[in-house]
C-alpha cells in the first residue's frame, strides 16, 4: 500500500510542480490575458510534461546508482560475479541488445531492476538478497526478465506515456478550469480574464485528472510485466521463470527500491488498480497457461 501511495503522490507532485512553475513564470497570466491561448498552452504543457520525463530518463542510470548504492561490476572479483556477467552477456546477445552495465546493490529483499536511456545503454542491477536467496537457475530467469524490459524499450515507452499524460492533464485542467471560471464567475461581457476560481479549479482538476492518468500508467506497467515474464521464460526457460516467481511468493520481502525505480523492479504487486506489478499468482498462471 505504501508503494502505491508513493507512486500516486509522485505523479501528482509532477503535475502540481508544473502548475506552480507556470504561475511563477507568469505563463498563466500570459495565456489568459485576453482569453485562453490554446496553442501556447499546449506548447508549454508539452515542453514541461515531456521534457521532465525525458530528463529523468536521461539521468536514470546515474540516479539509480546513487539512490541504491549499486556498484557496477567492471571486472569479476569472484566466480559469482563472473557467472553474473556471463549470463547477462549471453541473454543480451540472444535478445539482440548491447551488453548492459551490470551492478549489485545492498538490499535484503530478492529484487532486480533495469533502467537506461536506450536498449544499447542500459543498466541491469540485482540485489544482494536476490543472489543469496535464489538458485542460479532462478536468478537466470530474473535476469532474462530484466533484459526483456531493456529489449522491449519499456523504460522509454513508460517515460513517453507519462510525458504525454502529464502534457494533456495540465492542458485539460487549464482549459476546463478557464471554461468553468468563465461560466460561473464571469463578471461582464468585456471581462475575459480569469478570476481566482480559475486557479483553484485548475489545480483541483490537475489532481483529479492526475489520478486518472496514474491509472493508465499503472495498467500499462502491469501489462508489460507479463511480457517481460514471457521474455524471461524464452531466454532462461519457462520452468525457471515460474520457479523464480514462486520463490518470491515464499520469501515475502517488502521492496526497498526508491520510488522512481520501483516500477522497473522484479517484485510482485498487490491486486490494485494503482499497482505497477500484477499479483504473483496472476503472473505464474499466465506462464503456466502459456498466455503471457
Amino acid at each position: 500500500m505504501k508503494r502505491i501511495a508513493l507512486f500516486l503522490l509522485t505523479n501528482l507532485a509532477v503535475l502540481l510542480v508544473l502548475g506552480v512553475v507556470a504561475n511563477l513564470l507568469g505563463v498563466n497570466r500570459y495565456l489568459t490575458a485576453q482569453g485562453l491561448n490554446l496553442p501556447a498552452l499546449l506548447v508549454f504543457a508539452a515542453i514541461f510534461g515531456m521534457g521532465g520525463s525525458f530528463v529523468s530518463l536521461a539521468l536514470s542510470k546515474t540516479i539509480a546508482k546513487m539512490s541504491t548504492g549499486a556498484v557496477v561490476i567492471t571486472q569479476a572479483r569472484n566466480s559469482a560475479e563472473a557467472w553474473l556477467l556471463a549470463t547477462v552477456e549471453r541473454e543480451a546477445r540472444a535478445a539482440g541488445i548491447a551488453m548492459p552495465e551490470v551492478a549489485v546493490y545492498e538490499a535484503p529483499e530478492p529484487n532486480a531492476f533495469a533502467t537506461g536511456m536506450s536498449r544499447d545503454s542500459a543498466l541491469v542491477a540485482v540485489s544482494t538478497g536476490l543472489l543469496q536467496s535464489m538458485r542460479q537457475d532462478e536468478i537466470e530467469a530474473v535476469l532474462g526478465h530484466e533484459i526483456t524490459h531493456v529489449a522491449n524499450g519499456d523504460m522509454v515507452t513508460l517515460s513517453l506515456l507519462q510525458g504525454v499524460l502529464n502534457t494533456f492533464v495540465y492542458f485539460l485542467a487549464q482549459v476546463l478550469g478557464y471554461l468553468i471560471d468563465q461560466a460561473i464567475f464571469r463578471r461582464g461581457d468585456d471581462d475575459r480574464g480569469p478570476g481566482m476560481g480559475y486557479y483553484f479549479i485548475s489545480m483541483a482538476l490537475q489532481v483529479l485528472l492526475g489520478v486518472l492518468a496514474t491509472l493508465i500508467v499503472c495498467a500499462f506497467s502491469r501489462w508489460r510485466e507479463f511480457h517481460a515474464d514471457a521474455g524471461g521464460a524464452r531466454l532462461a526457460g519457462r520452468g525457471k521463470m515460474i520457479s523464480a516467481l514462486q520463490r518470491l511468493q515464499v520469501l515475502h520481502e517488502p521492496s526497498t527500491l526508491p520510488k522512481p525505480l520501483s516500477a522497473f523492479g522484479f517484485e510482485g504487486g498487490p491486486a490494485s488498480l494503482f499497482a505497477t506489478h500484477p499479483p504473483l499468482e496472476a503472473r505464474i498462471a499466465a506462464l503456466q497457461n502459456g498466455a503471457a
